[in-house]
């Protein structure tokens, strides 16, 4: 593939979320997780770290104390020991055992599929619930990190760099395509069963292909765009020539 872009304005949503869907058939988060409570600690965890090191913890951490009954009741300096390799320890030992209190306390130990009971609880924001509610809810939400932000913005698809109004300006796009593709629909009354071109974009894969792709080839410096597949598509903003 050519390195030279030939994209004068924001890449082409469907044609995008087609070929990262070629490219990472398997949209998945990169943490380790059984349920619904260890990919909520895993992503409140996640903060500041990578999800490697958060993997390389997690399953000591969640064999001494299954649950957040074993969470809630553990001696805040064990846990710290535990999460020290992730640096700021005291503070994230802190924030696990409070929100594993907060659970049992609030929503009988269940993780709840609401957004804002998800961000009343310690240490979770709106990407964490997002998260959460994507990859085990099964929910359709764009969760923005610096990965999302930034190919998004290369893309020319937003040209904020604050997680909100990327949200924002990312969820318009796919919106405005989606509800294209039903305009189209309507028009078709006998097409049958709808294809990937007419289907919804399903954000919380989108989100995490977007993160994929930031790691492994639009990294945040030299990306590599001689080996992408979105580079006859893709404006770069912000790419030095």
């Amino acid at each position: 593939m050519s390195g030279v872009s030939s994209a004068d304005g924001p890449a082409d949503v469907r044609e995008v979320v087609s070929r990262l869907r070629a490219d990472y058939p398997r949209a998945r988060t990169e943490l380790d997780f059984r349920d619904a409570f260890e990919l909520l600690v895993a992503t409140v965890l996640s903060a500041q770290t990578t999800d490697a090191r958060v993997n390389s913890v997690t399953p000591e951490l969640f064999e001494r104390w299954p649950g957040p009954e074993g969470l809630a009741g553990a001696d805040p300096a064990d846990v710290e020991q535990v999460l020290k390799p992730l640096g700021m320890g005291p503070t994230r030992a802190a924030r696990v055992i409070a929100l594993s209190r907060a659970l049992l306390a609030d929503h009988g130990g269940e993780v709840p599929d609401d957004q804002d009971a998800l961000e009343a609880l310690p240490g979770v924001g709106r990407k964490t619930a997002f998260v959460v509610r994507g990859v085990h809810f099964g929910r359709s939400l764009l969760a923005v990190d610096t990965h999302v932000t930034r190919v998004a913005g290369r893309l020319g698809w937003t040209r904020s760099r604050q997680a909100r109004a990327v949200e924002r300006d990312v969820v318009a796009l796919a919106e405005g395509v989606d509800a294209a593709a039903g305009e189209g629909d309507a028009g078709e009354a006998d097409a049958g069963e709808s294809d990937a071109a007419t289907e919804s974009i399903d954000l919380t894969a989108l989100s995490l292909r977007l993160i994929l792709h930031g790691r492994r080839v639009c990294t945040a410096r030299s990306p590599h765009c001689t080996e992408c597949t979105l580079a006859d598509l893709c404006p770069r903003i912000g790419v030095a020539a």
